[in-house]
C-alpha cells in the first residue's frame, strides 16, 4: 500500500464510520469520528506534532468517556474500570508512539517536552475542560442544549482554538 493511499483511507475510514454511527451518547461517536478525521488530516497536511497531539489527547478523552459509558450500559462493573480504561487507551496509544520513535525525539521539543506528548496532555486536558463546560451550558440552560450538536462544537472549538495558538507558536 502506498503512502498515498494510505492518508486517504485515514480520511476515508472515519468518515464511513461517521455514516454507522448510532445516537449521541456520553461524548458521541460524532465526536470521536470528527476528532479522528481532524488528527488523520492534520498528519496529511503536515501539521506540527504538537497540534496533532492536541487532537490525540482530544481523541483518547472522548474514547475512554465513550468507553465507560459503554460498559456503564453493558452493566460491566468493576473495581477501578475508570482508571483502568484511561490508562489502557493512553499506555495502547503512547507507547506504540514511543517505540517507533515518534516520541522522543531530541529534537522534537517545545517548553523543554517532546511535542507530540505535550499535546496530548493539553488536549486532553483540554477536551475534558470542554466536556464539563458543555455540561454546565447544559445545567445553565434547564438541562437543555443552547444549539444543536452542542456537545460537538464545544470540544472542537476548543481544541480549535487551542490549535490555532499552538500552530503560530510552533511556527
Amino acid at each position: 500500500m502506498n503512502n498515498k493511499f494510505k492518508k486517504y483511507l485515514r480520511i476515508l475510514l472515519p468518515t464511513v464510520i461517521f455514516l454507522f454511527a448510532r445516537s449521541a451518547q456520553a461524548v458521541c461517536p460524532v465526536c470521536v469520528v470528527a476528532v479522528s478525521a481532524c488528527v488523520g488530516l492534520s498528519e496529511y497536511l503536515g501539521i506540527d506534532d504538537t497540534v496533532s497531539g492536541l487532537w490525540i489527547g482530544g481523541l483518547l478523552v472522548s474514547m475512554t468517556i465513550w468507553t465507560i459509558d459503554w460498559l456503564k450500559r453493558k452493566n460491566i462493573r468493576f473495581y477501578g474500570r475508570k482508571i483502568l480504561t484511561a490508562m489502557l487507551f493512553y499506555v495502547f496509544t503512547i507507547g506504540p508512539l514511543y517505540k517507533n520513535e515518534m516520541i522522543g525525539q531530541p529534537l522534537n521539543k517545545f517548553w523543554g517536552v517532546d511535542k507530540l506528548l505535550l499535546g496530548i496532555i493539553l488536549g486532553s486536558i483540554f477536551f475534558l475542560v470542554a466536556v464539563f463546560l458543555n455540561a454546565y451550558f447544559k445545567k445553565k440552560n434547564g438541562g437543555k442544549v443552547f444549539f444543536p450538536f452542542q456537545k460537538v462544537v464545544v470540544p472542537i472549538v476548543i481544541l480549535g482554538i487551542l490549535s490555532g495558538i499552538f500552530y503560530f507558536l510552533t511556527c
